[in-house]
């Protein structure tokens, strides 16, 4: 042990460098915040009360809109705490359970996109034989599998962390509680917990981004074959939604955590950190309800419920 004190609570410094912009930010973050809730949240709710909308590739993107509203909420809160509060402090175990969680909901997102883009694959390579794999049965396990390998790949490293006591520094330099921060707070041996980590990693991010390039490759070339414009125009846009947020989430996650050692910037990660964890949730309602028109549809019947109402009384 580096010293004889256990570490109960951790300290986090959030964004040190932006006195008197405090109560700016805190706004901007807070508004974006309920902002995400709020779309996320009307997307599943469509998806639920529009027949149209009960389909695998809207059913995939209610477990994504689900995810997004968690995945902010393990993170927001506290940022928003490190923006007002002098001294941000956060309990050991309550630290630990926000890194599982924070890690958890970020791996599964990965599978969902996954079969997000197998479900455009299908749809758009196999046309005819779409509807006889895609059934509702499959949908449910590839969820369920994308919600199960997440949480099982986290779990078991989180089990070995809640293990090893802390006594080292107790000053994380994030507005959330990173791995990379409470394992050198650790006062045993992280070596296994390292490779571990190192193996969910290369694993679960090229693995999934190599099945989706496939995919989207697969998908191009099937659409290029089309004959008439119009067609080639229509099949683009079913996927064209899905491929502009994997190229959001994917462009900052590859900078976050694949690019070489020696040209990474813990500050501009922090920064990438921020647009991964804020603007990307913010921006999946609005890439899927803009470029797409049964979700417009339903969102203008939905709006247009309650006059018809009111008339009708």
């Amino acid at each position: 042990m580096r010293n004889g004190t256990a570490i109960t609570e951790f300290i986090l410094l959030g964004f040190p460098g932006i006195h008197g912009l405090q109560v700016p930010v805190f706004t901007v973050i807070f508004f974006i915040y309920i902002l995400t809730l709020a779309g996320n949240g009307l997307i599943i709710v469509l998806v639920w009360a529009e027949p149209r909308l009960q389909t695998p590739m809207y059913f995939f993107l209610c477990n994504l809109s689900f995810l997004e509203i968690w995945y902010m909420t393990t993170v927001i809160p506290k940022l928003l705490e490190t923006l007002v509060v002098a001294r941000t402090a956060i309990c050991t175990p309550c630290c630990l359970l926000q890194s599982f969680f924070h890690f958890f909901l970020g791996t599964t997102e990965f599978f969902i996109l996954t079969s997000m883009s197998f479900d455009r694959y299908l749809a758009i390579c196999k046309p005819l034989r779409y509807p006889a794999i895609m059934t509702s049965s499959l949908c449910l396990q590839l969820a369920l599998s994308s919600w199960a390998v997440g949480f099982a790949i986290v779990f078991c490293q989180t089990m070995l962390l809640i293990q090893l006591p802390f006594c080292g520094d107790n000053v994380i330099n994030h507005f959330y509680c990173d791995v990379g921060p409470i394992l050198k707070a650790a006062c045993g041996d992280t070596s296994t917990l390292e490779l571990l980590g190192l193996l969910a990693t290369v694993l679960v991010i090229p693995g999934s981004l190599l099945f989706t390039v496939i995919s989207y490759a697969s998908i191009l070339s099937t659409i290029l074959k089309i004959p008439s414009a119009p067609g080639r125009r229509k099949a683009f846009s079913t996927c064209a939604s899905h491929l502009t947020v994997v190229s959001l989430f994917y462009g900052a996650v590859v900078f976050m955590y694949l690019r070489p050692t020696a040209h990474s910037s813990f500050k501009m990660n922090k920064v990438v950190s921020v647009l991964n964890t804020i603007l990307t949730p913010l921006l999946n309602p609005f890439i899927y309800t803009i470029r797409n028109k049964e979700v417009k549809e339903a969102l203008r019947k939905a709006m247009a419920f309650p006059k018809t109402r009111r008339h009708a009384e």
